[in-house]
């Protein structure tokens, strides 16, 4: 690639970035330390996070995010630690089939997921009456699980949902190990234990602390499951809540950037621990340690780890199915009727078949904006020589460390009438463009990491010879470039797709008319309505969680590496 080419490039992204990332998350900073006078003008105030940290209801909502944030980090790295050192050492029976069964939490929002476990966890919940026919419950007395344990549920389903990432961060951490060290030490007399707390965690922890930054800042600002289990004493549903008054209440504004300031000091540790590692210098090992073949029992003991780590996290889909087909389901272990009426309901309602279709739109509209800016990025990182192009790479990859949550707040506030990006609300108040663009900068980083990996595994030497013979940059670009990263580039692309589709934050946020709700709004405000409004939002779910179920396996087939999806 030339060199002013590239230049051109870089400087068009960093634009893009700072216009559509960096400028969003810094306003929603700047509002929460800026107080306007009644003339227009304004000064900088610490008085928003006075009244934030002077209020109990919002100490507690921080508190409880952070809590929940820590405690559903640790929840997920006791499933997926063991997960990944056993799948890494030892061999046993349908260790491949199993090793993808335990991704299978991904194929579902959590927050869709919540509908289901709220079903069985209910008072009168398929749990209870599971409980009341074994004779450990009263059937006058029946304990509300929700009411009691909302914090303890959120947990569990943040773990359930979350342990992939952190599970595929660890095998990838595990599999770069070199076994040496490890057989240098049996061979020394080191005990399985120490060698475990002495070597392999410690050279283990970079894939730790990249996977649990991201558990703990998905968890610490997610927002879906605290509303579907209507828990409101946690901060991103109290700056939910708030998003109403925003022109005349600055406190969401100081929430928010609490939010954010909390998420970029956990990113930037991880970081920094990565960066300290031993790890991350020592070379690649020549050689790779060999599965150990366990006795019959103890193999059928780790295959039974992985299968029950499988069925307990399917709990929450099949939760969502049977809602979708429950006819009648109260106080049943499974419902007493069942019926596929919901389905076909789901697509006669006027918010269900418009918001399939505005999510479509929305979301294919996005990936093909994130694949233009996603391919010229990897070209510049993987083809051109520039001394900053590693950092543009991990530029583009800080979607993956700043909350949902807070870039769609900033987005919200920006698009109000007067403020900078109000060009992207169209007629009648449609945020088209507004979502489109926020999707496309969250999902960005799939694109370029698949597509960096395609250009690395490509040669070279035929895009230099194209160019010998007189081909221009956009045509070899087109011709030879694209079709040999081809399935890269379909594999990010289903993947930035699938995960717009359904998209939590922006879509409950930025989507304030029914007419231009997309697939996630209509599930949450399908919760909302009386009658059968919880099966048509299970059935618009197990939809949801078919298709994200193709598109992965998609992915997956076009060559998507499971240990690169969630890289920082």
């Amino acid at each position: 690639m030339k060199r002013g080419t590239a230049i051109t490039i870089s400087i068009i992204v960093s634009v893009l970035f700072a216009v559509f990332f960096i400028y969003p998350a810094g306003m929603v900073v700047k509002q929460a330390f800026e107080v306007t006078r009644p003339d227009g003008s304004s000064h900088f105030t610490f008085e928003f996070f006075s009244a934030v940290f002077g209020n109990p209801i919002y100490r507690e909502g921080l508190w409880n995010a952070f809590t929940l944030g820590i405690v559903s980090t640790f929840a997920t790295l006791a499933i997926a630690f063991p997960l990944a050192l056993i799948g890494h050492r030892y061999e046993f029976p349908g260790k491949s089939i199993l090793g993808v069964l335990v991704l299978a939490p991904m194929i579902l929002p959590p927050f869709v997921g919540a509908v289901g476990v709220k079903q069985m966890l209910g008072v009168n919940g398929s749990f209870n009456a599971f409980l009341i026919d074994c004779g450990l419950m009263q059937a006058a007395l029946p304990f509300d699980w929700l009411a009691n344990g909302r914090f303890t549920g959120i947990v569990l389903m943040n773990a359930l949902h979350l342990y992939p990432i952190l599970y595929m961060n660890i095998a990838a951490a595990l599999a770069n190990l070199d076994p040496a060290m490890e057989q240098a030490a049996e061979n020394l007399g080191c005990p399985p234990w120490k060698r475990f707390f002495r070597i392999t965690l410690p050279l283990a922890m970079p894939g730790v602390f990249a996977g649990a930054s991201i558990v703990f800042i998905w968890a610490f600002t997610e927002l879906g499951v605290p509303l579907v289990f209507d828990f409101a004493r946690v901060a991103p549903v109290q700056i939910f809540d708030g998003l109403k008054g925003l022109d005349k209440n600055p406190i969401p504004y100081a929430l928010t950037a609490i939010l954010l300031v909390v998420a970029a000091g956990v990113f930037a540790i991880s970081k920094f621990v990565m960066g300290r590692s031993p790890l991350g210098t020592a070379p690649r090992p020549k050689a790779r340690s060999a599965a150990l073949v366990l006795s019959p029992l103890k193999s059928a003991a780790c295959s039974g780890f992985f299968l029950a780590i499988f069925l307990v996290a399917s709990i929450p889909h099949l939760g969502v199915i049977l809602l979708s087909l429950a006819g009648r389901w109260y106080g049943t272990v499974i419902p007493d009727v069942f019926t596929l009426r919901h389905y076909t309901e789901a697509l006669g309602n006027g918010l269900v078949v418009p918001s399939i279709q505005n999510s479509l739109m929305y979301a294919g509209c996005a990936t093909l904006l994130a694949l233009a800016i996603g391919l010229a990025v990897a070209w510049v990182v993987v083809r051109s020589d520039l001394k900053f192009r590693n950092t543009l790479d991990a530029i583009v990859m800080l979607p993956l460390a700043v909350p949902g949550l807070v870039m769609a707040f900033g987005y919200l506030a920006l698009s109000q009438e007067g403020k900078a990006f109000h060009f992207l609300v169209g007629a009648g108040g449609s945020p088209f463009l507004l979502i489109v663009v926020a999707y496309a900068f969250r999902r960005l980083p799939y694109i370029v990491r698949s597509a960096v990996a395609g250009l690395q595994q490509s040669n070279p030497v035929l895009e230099e010879a194209a160019n010998s013979l007189g081909a221009t940059p956009l045509r070899t670009l087109r011709r030879v470039a694209i079709p040999l990263i081809g399935a890269n580039l379909a594999a990010g692309s289903i993947l930035a797709f699938a995960f717009a589709m359904l998209e939590v934050s922006d879509s409950l946020i930025l989507a304030q008319q029914a007419q231009h709700y997309p697939i996630t709004k209509a599930i949450y405000t399908l919760l909302g309505t009386l009658g059968n409004g919880t099966e048509l939002a299970a059935a618009l779910g197990v939809w949801a969680m078919v298709f994200l179920s193709v598109a992965i396996m998609g992915a997956a087939v076009l060559g998507g590496k499971r240990g690169g999806l969630f890289k920082v």
